[in-house]
Parts: structure tokens; sequence; C-alpha cells
């Protein structure tokens, strides 16, 4: 593992970092790039060493982050409010080694109470590496 690599992924996170959307501690230090389109969240960011599992590729536990971190904040884009999630599930397909991976957010279905949303993430060559489900509690309006 590159160990200056980190440390100045690190240090360049904690220098920047705001608690909100997008620019919160660990997009940061994830380099996480965010674009919208209507009804979609993509982001993009570099697969580091630093993330990786004992087996050389990127964990499943920064994958399932990523993809949770898609589908949040396009929930927020789309109706100016944040959710939280209830549920996630996961299906691995692919290591990620090296390159950008590339994740995509959506919604499937949105009610006034619960959201059904997913997520897709994608290696350098535009192939399926992991999906994710979830479920997310919109707020109890006041």
């Amino acid at each position: 593992m590159n160990e200056e690599r980190a440390r100045e992924r690190f240090e360049k996170a904690l220098a920047t970092y705001r608690q909100e959307f997008e620019t919160f501690f660990l997009a940061r230090l994830l380099d996480l790039g965010f674009e919208y389109e209507e009804e979609l969240c993509r982001i993009k960011f570099p697969v580091e060493e630093f993330l990786f599992n004992p087996q050389g590729s990127l964990h499943g536990g920064a994958i399932a982050t990523v993809m949770d971190i898609s589908m949040g904040h396009l929930l927020k884009h789309a109706t100016g409010t944040p959710g939280t999630t209830l549920e996630m599930k996961v299906q691995y397909m692919r290591p990620l080694t090296s390159g950008t991976a590339c994740c995509e957010g959506r919604i499937l279905r949105r009610g006034r109470s619960l959201s059904f949303m997913e997520s897709r993430m994608f290696d350098d060559d535009g192939k399926l590496a992991a999906m994710a489900t979830a479920t997310w509690k919109m707020p109890t309006p006041r």
C-alpha cells in the first residue's frame, strides 16, 4: 500500500471537509465526484490501495458505503430532504482493483413515507461490479 498516498488523502480530507452533503469527511477521503441528472446520482472515485481488502480488491464495505451515499444524495437532491436507510442488500459481481469506479443511484419508486432505490457500481470498462437495492424512510412532515 502507498502509505504516503493514504496520509495525503486523509490530510486533504481533514483540511477540506464540511459536514454537509457532498463535502463530508468520508466523501472527501474517498475523493467522491458527484453528478446529478433527473432521478440519477452518479459518483466517480479512484479505486485506491488503501481501501483494499486482504485479497487485493476494493473492500465490500467501501463499495456498500459509496452505493448508500449515491442513493442518499439522490434522495436529498430530488426531494430537498434527506432520508434514512432502513435496509440495503448488496450483490458483488466482480472485484475492483484499479482505475475509476462509477456508481449510479436511482429512485425506483418514491412514496410519502418510503422510497425504494437501487445503486449500481461499474468498473472502468463499464462492467457491472456490484448492485444494491434499498428501502429509505422519508422524514415525517411536521
